[in-house]
């Protein structure tokens, strides 16, 4: 959700922060007081264009921040738009491209107005939409397809690359024998060069390594060495064992140094025994280590990755030896993928199908109390080639609309008002419910040539998003405004002779005036108690 937002210079307003919370959050105001200054500035911070006319006049630039909550982390975004027209964006105190901004920020808002950002103008995300009214068992079904197309995408792909082999078989099958038998003459094992390499200092100055185990084997094993001279030093201190604690605790570190001695004596004079004297044994390990190398500057960096190499090539040779054989087989894996591929999309195509005529009476039922009585929606579904099927399915999907019963539905995004396209989104947001993942939706006008009960309803409508979505609108319709958990007025004010634009939260009293001058301009009794009605009936 969208909890925190700064606003400075854009438009008519100075400076601004504004705190949002949870629910539906309202902005009204007087026509031309900024209401339309501050969606600007939202659609600045999820990576919209930008228009340099939102620069305020003699500010050099304007800026927007943004605290933005997500499932998993919370983001504080930058952007700031000099008045030549360029934008400077950071995400996290780091710097960002507006098209970062808008990948990772615009998915969490949708943003309802005058045909702008709005994704009923794009037919490509129609089918998502009727796939999410459809619930798990579609989405199950497109996952089923999903994994089919995969499947039929890599066999494609690999008797694709068979068939290129294969039309030069002889040189790859020299190429890959070769590789595979020069590295099965080497016949190297995984971890063999780690192990050469330890053994090589003993090989390489085996002599002193071994002078220098016997001379300290001597040191500590020999008459008179130091065993000896320890055991010498036990020998009064065991006439004396028992007479005083301190002296037996040092004659007991004594013994435990004669088992050190001991046993290190036993542990060098093995060393010595075990290092090879044998000069041609180094030339050998040397020699092996050569040869490893080569192997590993060819097809490493590893032992391990030499390994992959030579299996990946015995595979390709056996697949291109096999000739005639392994190419039938690679397209009989291509037919079997297409025909797991296109009964997934058979499931999903009769699936969408079957949803389409309950999803579209339920869309015109949601927006018949939306001043849209009488308007019908159909969906239509256009088979696509095979060659043309998408991540999407096998079908292209698109809303039509018609605004009254006897005129033909058409395309949605070419013949809808903005206005209606904000309240056929609301609708399809509310049959949606929470199948819908966007978090923060944003409604300009979406009250656009309405009123009365039409417009309760489309207030009603817009709290019942409330509860899964952060819902932000700017509207001139009171009967909207009462159904707000915050209501922000964004007024103008006239100080040392400029006009400014400011935002600030009202409650209690301020509340109940501002819908009393929603309702009738003006701060009368009967427009006051008008406005308490509203609020009472919405909060019931």
């Amino acid at each position: 959700m969208l909890q925190e937002l700064h606003v400075r210079d854009v438009a008519l307003i100075e400076e601004a922060w504004i705190e949002f919370a949870p629910g539906l959050t309202v902005l009204s105001g007087e026509t031309g007081a900024g209401k339309t200054a501050l969606i600007g500035a939202i659609k600045l911070l999820v990576g919209e264009r930008a228009d340099s006319t939102l620069v305020r006049a003699g500010a050099s630039e304007a800026v927007v921040e943004g605290r933005i909550q997500t499932d998993s982390a919370e983001v504080v975004a930058r952007r700031r738009l000099s008045a030549d027209g360029r934008s400077r964006c950071t995400l996290d105190g780091e710097m960002a491209t507006v098209g970062e901004m808008a990948t990772r920020l615009g998915p969490l808002f949708d943003l309802h107005g005058q045909h702008e950002h709005q994704a009923l103008l794009h037919p490509a995300r129609h089918v998502g939409y009727l796939d999410r009214y459809a619930g798990p068992c579609a989405q199950d079904v497109l996952g089923e397809y999903g994994a089919a197309r995969l499947s039929f995408t890599e066999a494609a792909e690999y008797l694709c690359e068979l068939e290129t082999q294969m039309a030069d078989v002889e040189q790859k099958a020299d190429y890959l024998r070769f590789v595979v038998e020069e590295i099965d003459k080497i016949a190297p094992e995984v971890g063999e060069d780690v192990e050469l390499e330890r053994r090589l200092p003993t090989l390489r100055h085996g002599e002193k390594l071994s002078t220098a185990a016997d001379k300290a084997f001597g040191a500590l094993r020999a008459e008179g060495g130091a065993t000896d001279r320890v055991a010498s030093a036990l020998v009064p201190l065991e006439g004396v064992s028992g007479l005083d604690p301190d002296l037996d605790e040092i004659r007991e570190r004594l013994m435990e140094v004669g088992t050190v001695l001991d046993d290190l004596g036993a542990t060098v004079r093995d060393y010595g025994q075990a290092i090879e004297h044998d000069p041609s044994a180094l030339n050998v390990v040397e020699a092996r280590l050569a040869e490893l190398s080569t192997l590993k500057k060819k097809y490493g960096p590893g032992l391990d990755d030499v390994m992959r190499v030579r299996e990946e090539n015995a595979e390709r040779l056996a697949a291109l030896q096999a000739g005639d054989e392994g190419l039938a087989d690679a397209r009989k894996a291509v037919d079997l993928a297409e025909d797991r591929l296109r009964e997934a999309g058979k499931r999903l195509a009769t699936l969408r199908a079957e949803v389409a005529p309950s999803f579209t009476k339920e869309l015109a039922a949601t927006v018949e109390d939306l001043a849209l009585a009488g308007a019908r929606f159909e969906v239509r579904l256009d088979e696509l080639p095979f060659d043309q099927w998408t991540a999407d399915g096998p079908q292209r999907a698109e809303f039509l609309f018609s605004s009254a019963a006897d005129q033909p539905a058409r395309p949605l995004a070419k013949i809808a008002s903005g206005g209606e396209l904000s309240r056929v989104m609301l609708a399809l947001k509310g049959v949606l419910g929470k199948a819908d993942q966007v978090p923060v939706l944003v409604f300009d006008e979406v009250d656009a040539g309405i009123g009365g009960s039409a417009a309760v309803a489309v207030g009603r409508r817009l709290a019942e998003l409330s509860s899964t979505h952060q819902v932000l609108v700017v509207t001139h319709l009171a009967q909207v405004a009462a159904f707000a958990d915050e209501h922000l007025v964004v007024c103008k004010s006239d100080e040392d002779g400029s006009t400014k634009t400011i935002v600030r939260p009202v409650q209690g009293e301020e509340r109940v005036t501002e819908i009393a001058r929603m309702l009738s301009g003006g701060k009368t009794e009967v427009g006051r108690a008008h406005a308490e009605e509203l609020l009472g009936a919405a909060r019931s």
